[in-house]
């Protein structure tokens, strides 16, 4: 009887700690939906207790829910895809809130306007249009038979890294184009400038917040495509070859991501030395999986970001000069020639070690150069070869490889905001 109760008592704790958990995560959206209510309710002894005694029954319905689930599978999925993919949501919630209020902290000028922008992304239709539809396409790839003999899996991981970064590229060209221009030809960029902001201020802080706007886009769309994955790896594993990036791997297959494997041995064991109990622990080790699997796509969406990063630094460059039109088109050949353009230099080389080379091909040859030079090498930010590979991806090196490629995003991106600077310090603006 004793042993039952003190098994009783610490499935509760473990109950407790994992509502404890989601509580904590949830306090900083709590307090930006109504900032003077969470105020009053923390100052209010009788509102408090009733939060705690909330928080209490939210630890007894999990202890009981624990109790009642004993299967351990099914203690893990929901771990994994209740209890886990709920944080996550929550602390990509925190991280959406906490940017622009870290922006402003140390930039107040630029990072009011930013907040402006930042702000407008997420009101306006367009940004959940381009959720929805992305979000939509990537459950179609789910169910897409892809005809590769076992390899579905990693042609539709490639497919859901590209439409993250397709749609907040696409957003993020358009948001810069449409919102930099209609501000300078509706001259409401004159009010501003009226004010203690100068056009650095302006044309910077819009380019950080509709940056951070993608960035969130691309974390919504991330999240998706995790229950994307798990769905294909669980549920339709007749066709598909044994994933390289996947956690539940077998020493057997030989092929264990690095990337997935490393943050799961660094979350799960944290988390389940907090919980207590079995249960509590199988819950506590289907979230670490979870965030696994977030931390591995991370790597490929921020890979994918810097795409975004040069071609609306690039759309804002263009946005203080050219109407909306003309720059969608040229922002539109700047991407195509960024990645046809690395392609064309290889093809005509070859041609030329051959000595199948000709004046055509050596014009060919040296437009592709100039391109390779001028534009943007976009075929850097490429995941496929990571996700199409056959063997181990060592985590260091990769990791060094997208430190490195996002150092060179970041140049890029100050050399296209330098540009637009300078075209926008003559505009005439009156």
């Amino acid at each position: 009887m004793f042993d039952w109760i003190t098994s009783d008592r610490m499935l509760f704790v473990a109950g407790l700690i994992l509502a404890g958990v989601q509580f904590a995560a949830a306090l900083p959206w709590l307090w930006a939906i109504d900032p003077k209510g969470f105020e009053r309710t923390t100052r209010s002894g009788s509102a408090m207790a009733v939060v705690l005694g909330g928080l209490v029954l939210a630890g007894a319905v999990l202890a009981s829910l624990m109790g009642y689930k004993g299967d351990s599978s099914r203690l893990q999925q929901i771990g994994q895809y209740g209890y886990g993919a709920v944080l996550n949501l929550q602390l990509l919630i925190d991280l959406f809130l906490l940017m622009p209020a870290v922006l402003v902290k140390v930039w107040p000028k630029g990072g009011a306007v930013a907040l402006a922008a930042y702000r407008e992304g997420w009101r306006q239709p367009m940004f959940w249009l381009i959720i929805a539809a992305a979000s939509c396409t990537m459950w179609f790839a789910v169910y897409i038979p892809y005809f590769t003999f076992g390899e579905d899996y990693k042609m539709m991981k490639q497919v859901g890294f590209d439409l993250v970064m397709l749609a907040a590229l696409v957003f993020g060209v358009l948001a810069a184009s449409m919102s930099i221009s209609e501000e300078i030809e509706g001259r409401t960029a004159v009010t501003l400038m009226s004010k203690p902001i100068n056009r650095r201020q302006f044309l910077v802080g819009k380019f950080l917040g509709i940056l951070m706007a993608c960035f969130a886009m691309s974390m919504i769309l991330s999240w998706n495509m995790s229950f994307c994955q798990r769905v294909v790896r669980e549920y339709d594993p007749i066709n598909n070859n044994p994933d390289p990036t996947d956690i539940m791997a077998k020493p057997r297959d030989k092929v264990v991501d690095a990337m997935t494997l490393q943050g799961a041995r660094v979350i799960v064991p944290a988390f389940q030395k907090v919980v207590p109990t079995q249960p509590g622990k199988t819950i506590a080790k289907g979230c670490g999986i979870w965030f696994g699997d977030a931390y591995a796509n991370a790597f490929g969406v921020a890979l994918g970001f810097g795409q975004v990063m040069i071609l609306v630094a690039i759309a804002t460059a263009l946005a203080t000069r050219l109407p909306f039109v003309i720059n969608i088109v040229i922002c539109l050949v700047i991407y195509i020639m960024g990645h046809l353009a690395p392609v064309v230099v290889h093809i005509t080389e070859i041609a030329k070690n051959r000595g199948d080379a000709n004046d055509f091909s050596n014009l060919v040859g040296f437009l592709g150069q100039l391109f390779d030079v001028v534009l943007p090498a976009l075929e850097f930010f490429n995941m496929g070869p990571a996700v199409i590979r056959e063997a181990p991806l060592d985590l260091t090196s990769f990791g060094l490889y997208v430190l490195t490629v996002a150092g060179y995003a970041l140049l890029y991106t100050a050399v296209a905001l330098i540009v637009g600077l300078l075209l926008f310090e003559d505009r005439d603006l009156a």
